[in-house]
């Protein structure tokens, strides 16, 4: 019996992770053009013939997130009408999923209704990579693969740098177990900030719980956005006496000021993956480094095409 191939195509998100990918799983990426009208409808045609295959489409939606999201429901929905056997969305970046519950009276659940979309559009299976928010797994009634960059960073930096005498600090009380498992990996210590404003109109007083003192410090989160938590967090950690502090975070989503509130502040490195591709002002950031998780995706890719555990990769 032949083996049944597969396909990877990507959309314009991130079309060097993409090719990345490829080069991981020995194939070359699907033919798929993606463009715009005048008017800046998204049109896609597949160029090639994938009657019965396995495909996999890697898109970040990430900035502009309404424009990539938009590809990658086009591109799905263009797959499933060309009569393939499969889809699975290869999200290394979910947008809106920092939209996972309401807030506030009256506002949406963004996050889930991406997830209805992607089902709507014929998306079968889809694989992300550390979601803001884990519980957005049980908005799909489809399997769905979420993979840690955690392997990445120890690998590609951490066992390079550091020893047990490092400490991995959460920038808030939400990021402790996401610390916890580096410490843990490592052999390190765990540090927490406590952010507390005390009244209306006063700045946030920052308390470091745990032994910083004379020690590397490495922030760890999922995104980084603007960058104001993890600055000023750098700047309390400096303040309770750590010898460096450094940060690693799988997104880097650095909008507005990001990049120049990491240059001010007392920051040796910031690590980031490519699961967003930097825009030129990342790249030309001397304190922001990059490393590919592009393996990690490939051998997912892989493994979900064979039917193999995806779990094991993170033993």
């Amino acid at each position: 019996m032949a083996v049944k191939r597969f396909v990877v195509f990507t959309g314009n998100a991130n079309p060097e992770l993409a090719q990345e990918i490829a080069k991981v799983l020995a194939t070359p990426l699907g033919e798929a053009r993606v463009s715009r009208f005048s008017d800046g409808e998204t049109f896609c045609e597949i160029k090639e013939n994938v009657r019965g295959m396995d495909t996999y489409v890697v898109q970040a939606t990430a900035s502009p997130v309404n424009d990539t999201l938009m590809e990658l429901l086009i591109m799905c929905d263009a797959l499933r009408r060309a009569s393939v056997e499969s889809i699975t969305a290869v999200m290394p970046y979910y947008g809106y999923a920092r939209q996972d519950r309401k807030v506030a009276p009256r506002t949406p659940i963004t996050s889930k209704l991406v997830a209805d979309l992607l089902v709507a559009a014929g998306v079968d299976r889809v694989v992300c990579c550390d979601l803001h928010a884990g519980q957005i797994q049980g908005f799909f009634n489809i399997p769905f693969d979420h993979l840690y960059a955690l392997p990445v960073f120890l690998d590609d930096w951490l066992k390079h740098k550091f020893d047990q005498e490092a400490v991995f600090v959460s920038p808030d009380a939400g990021g402790v177990e996401r610390a916890r498992a580096y410490s843990k990996r490592l052999g390190a210590s765990l540090a927490i900030i406590d952010k507390r404003r005390e009244r209306a109109n006063v700045s946030e007083v920052m308390h470091v719980i745990g032994d910083v003192k004379g020690r590397d410090c490495i922030i760890v989160d999922d995104i980084i956005d603007t960058a104001g938590t993890l600055c000023n967090a750098a700047r309390a950690l400096t303040e309770y006496g750590a010898k460096s502090v450094h940060a690693c975070a799988t997104h880097g989503v650095l909008s507005g000021p990001a990049v120049q509130r990491i240059e001010e502040a007392p920051l040796e490195t910031v690590i980031i993956t490519n699961s967003i591709a930097p825009s030129p002002a990342v790249q030309a950031c001397s304190k922001i480094q990059t490393v590919s998780i592009a393996r990690l995706l490939g051998e997912a890719i892989r493994r979900i095409h064979n039917s193999d555990s995806v779990s094991s990769l993170f033993v």
